[in-house]
């Protein structure tokens, strides 16, 4: 979705970071949009997050610049930019950027090529958009954006102000909360793997369940969330999800939790709030991550698995990063192995 680019002066912007403009700078400067230091020209804002950048910065034609906070009195010299301290500029230019960058939200409209069906509940000022299927007994909530070709299956639930991108499709019975995102080709409710073997071959266990996504849950283009088995599979508010992310069956993931791209989460697995997920990790079967864990790139957890509250993992099978970069420098040197774990 393209976005809107409106304009506001430095001193709004501060007040919106919770910053202020340092050293007389021109608090009525206009702002229109955010750029990197290299590419901003007039009119731009950018940012620096460390002191050890200010003598670059120094060559940006940014228009404004957020700096940390004290850098007029340690910095020294001139800026031909605008100053604005704050306490964290990288969050200070995300939360301007929300602003001056803001989606493009369409007026509420259905468009005359989708198909809904009569017994759907489109509540006030939604947009459907071309191609989009909405199926018996599907509700969406105000403001919501359904994008060309998105398809709704029957029973689907989807809270206000929601954005589905393109080709999304919600299988019969999910639910999505308040603001949640779906990039283009999100799948939220298919079948999940699970099957039982006889002498014949395979029977697919049930997969009667549904998924549910709480509120302001972003999920990345092409991803995959799984149906519960019997249960639910659940996503926690404010989780965040790259692109290609598959969720399996009945896995329960917490709050604030963000998860990179290309990394499979099998059945049943746990992962509770405010944990970090690198890309391409690999998780076998109720496992579980406990709060505030961090399990790095490529990791790999073994079925059954806890990683406990806080720590920091790395490596296949997954162990605390203090001994996964002692391993890696036996490796570089060339000696064996001294973990028979690995052998």
């Amino acid at each position: 979705m393209n976005n809107e680019s409106k304009r506001m002066t430095v001193a709004e912007l501060a007040a919106l970071a919770g910053g202020r403009v340092a050293g007389g700078g021109e608090a009525g400067v206009l702002i229109e949009r955010v750029a990197s230091l290299e590419a901003a020209e007039a009119g731009a804002i950018s940012f620096v997050e460390d002191a050890k950048f200010l003598e670059g910065a120094r060559a940006s034609r940014a228009s404004c610049l957020l700096v940390p906070e004290g850098t007029c009195e340690t910095a020294g010299g001139e800026f031909a930019a605008t100053l604005v301290e704050v306490a964290r500029p990288k969050l200070a230019f995300a939360l301007i950027a929300e602003v001056l960058h803001a989606p493009r939200r369409r007026a509420g409209a259905i468009h005359p090529t989708a198909v809904v069906a009569e017994t759907a509940r489109i509540e006030e000022s939604v947009y459907i958009g071309a191609g989009v299927v909405v199926g018996e007994r599907v509700s969406v909530g105000r403001g919501t954006q359904v994008l060309a070709g998105a398809a709704l299956e029957d029973g689907a639930e989807v809270g206000a102000e929601c954005v589905l991108h393109p080709n999304v499709v919600l299988y019969a019975g999910v639910r999505l909360g308040d603001r949640v995102v779906l990039h283009a080709g999100v799948v939220v409710g298919a079948d999940g793997f699970g099957y039982v073997r006889d002498a014949a071959g395979y029977h697919k266990f049930p997969q009667v369940g549904t998924v549910v996504v709480e509120d302001d849950v972003e999920i990345g283009a092409n991803s995959c969330v799984d149906r519960g088995a019997l249960g639910e599979t659940r996503i926690g508010r404010g989780t965040k999800l790259d692109n290609l992310v598959h969720v399996g069956h009945n896995v329960e993931i917490g709050e604030r939790v963000v998860i990179a791209a290309q990394t499979g989460i099998s059945g049943s697995t746990v992962i509770e709030s405010d944990a970090v997920i690198g890309g391409q990790v690999g998780m076998g079967d109720h496992a579980r991550v406990q709060a505030g864990a961090v399990v790095g790139s490529k990791a790999g957890i073994l079925p059954g698995k806890i990683v406990r509250a806080g720590a920091v993992v790395w490596g296949v099978p997954v162990r605390p990063l203090d001994e996964y970069k002692r391993l890696n420098a036996h490796f570089g040197r060339g000696r064996a192995c001294p973990c028979p774990l690995l052998l």
